[in-house]
């Protein structure tokens, strides 16, 4: 695979991008890798802290800061000043890149620990911010090498070459940063849309013309998916879409139902930012035939599923999700650094006997209540089932007598939706120790842009009165 110099040399006289000048994009890509090779640091390549919203802007500052083998931080633009301060003091860049201007500031300590060192000399880092659930920044560590793993093992596992790619996610994200990444290496195109001009069928900033679905790959997130499911002039337009990937957060079974009803190509995908996006896809042909779960392992990664001893256990038995991949990150910044064969994310899940990766939930989501364990993905499944919610987030609440209780945050689909209406729903859906105890209305649910729950926001509003019903 070509280093990324002479990738983007091969590609910058190319139209890849729909909806971008490809000339005004060339020479902005020539400007940004001049200020990084001019010397101004001496023999010390800058850090970059990337925090541009417009796609042409950031794919050029990305793609020059590899060229130049700087290490680039991937920032949110729109992070509030608390957030922006403590990147600074985490990420010591030299520029910031942000709104098309360029800022130097004064030279930065390294922010690698020392025992990084055993990262080849010639190996620049890229920056890729993860919240989790708890809505606190960190960096996972990653390279170009560890990004083109990936791309490589995606071009195998689905050879539709070149990969054409449709972005509605944040390109500072993993999965909208993979995207754009998939289309440059292989030769193919990239449009990025803005999401919510999509579902509001609002004038689109770029000329579709000559776009055809068919032809692209386009990446959602399961609420993303449940707007554009909504119109049905928004179902027709996914229907023509060669792959529609589902990530970033667990899909609900009446949300999959319908996408497999209106022949949308679903393919539902297991990964994340320390991965470098999805390492386990089920393929929209199998999803098509009824086929559930996360699919087959893509071949640049392994997935074993462990007990707590560590042992291997065998078909449809549930434990510990343990990865090896050659897109793995090697750690976060200040933080751990990763053992490159073992990464124990903190999922649960088992593989069937085809070979099918089942995700059930996560090992810190488990609620124990009553002395019965409740993965907290159920239950939401469940009341998303009932169609009385327009979202949805379940977890435990320590009770001195149950030890834990089902407590179930829900935005109402209608008004007049009561909690004792959906305890009543839910009886025939799941066993009574499932059944939250505790139900909360909220306006809505805190979500990261691409679809995570800030669980740590939501508890934190947990009104200690008396609830809005109590199921015993």
């Amino acid at each position: 695979m070509a280093d990324p110099l002479t990738q983007l040399q091969q590609r910058l006289n190319q139209p890849w991008l729909i909806g971008a000048n490809s000339r005004q994009f060339s020479e902005l890509v020539q400007q940004r890798l001049h200020a990084l090779t001019s010397g101004a640091h001496g023999d010390r390549r800058p850090t970059v802290l990337l925090l541009e919203s417009d796609p042409t802007d950031f794919l050029a500052g990305f793609f020059a800061a590899c060229a130049a083998q700087c290490s680039v931080f991937l920032g949110n633009p729109h992070w509030t000043a608390a957030d922006h301060q403590r990147v600074l003091a985490v990420a010591n860049p030299d520029l910031i890149w942000s709104n098309g201007t360029t800022e130097w500031l004064a030279p930065a300590t390294s922010f690698l620990p020392p025992s990084a060192s055993f990262l080849p000399p010639s190996s620049s880092c890229v920056l890729i911010p993860t919240g989790g659930s708890s809505g606190q920044v960190r960096f996972a560590i990653h390279t170009w090498d560890t990004l083109i793993a990936a791309v490589t093992g995606f071009k195998t596992y689905f050879p539709q070459h070149p990969i054409n790619s449709c972005c509605v996610l944040p390109l500072y994200h993993v999965s909208g940063l993979m995207q754009a990444l998939r289309s440059f290496v292989s030769g193919g195109t990239l449009a990025v849309l803005p999401f919510k001009s999509l579902e509001t069928g609002t004038r689109l900033p770029v000329d579709l013309a000559n776009f055809d679905p068919a032809d692209f790959f386009l990446s959602l997130v399961p609420t993303q998916l449940q707007r554009l499911l909504r119109s049905p002039r928004q179902m027709a337009w996914l229907a023509q879409f060669h792959t529609v990937f589902l990530g970033g957060a667990p899909a609900w079974a009446e949300l999959l139902t319908q996408a497999r009803e209106q022949q949308i190509r679903l393919a539902p995908t297991y990964g994340m930012t320390e991965t470098a996006a999805q390492i386990a896809t089920l393929k929209p042909d199998d999803f098509l035939q009824g086929q559930s779960g996360c699919g087959q392992v893509l071949p640049h990664a392994q997935i074993s599923i462990c007990d707590q001893d560590g042992n291997c256990l065998g078909a449809n038995q549930i434990g510990r999700v343990v990865i090896r991949s050659d897109s793995l990150a090697w750690g976060y910044v200040g933080d751990r650094l990763f053992p490159r064969d073992r990464f124990e994310p903190d999922d649960l899940g088992y593989v069937d006997d085809r070979g099918g990766l089942h995700i059930v939930g996560r090992s810190s989501d488990k609620i124990i209540t009553g002395g019965e364990n409740v993965f907290a993905s159920e239950v939401e499944a469940a009341i998303w089932a009932t169609g009385l919610v327009q979202d949805v987030c379940v977890f435990g609440v320590g009770d001195r007598h149950w030890g834990e209780v089902v407590t179930a945050f829900y935005v109402p689909s209608q008004p007049a939706v009561e909690a004792a209406q959906l305890s009543q729903a839910l009886q025939p859906l799941l066993s009574k120790f499932k059944q939250p105890k505790r139900w909360v209305a909220v306006p809505q649910i805190p979500r990261s842009p691409h679809g995570k729950i800030n669980r740590q926001q939501l508890q934190a509003g947990l009104p200690n009165g008396q609830p809005d019903h109590v199921n015993l």
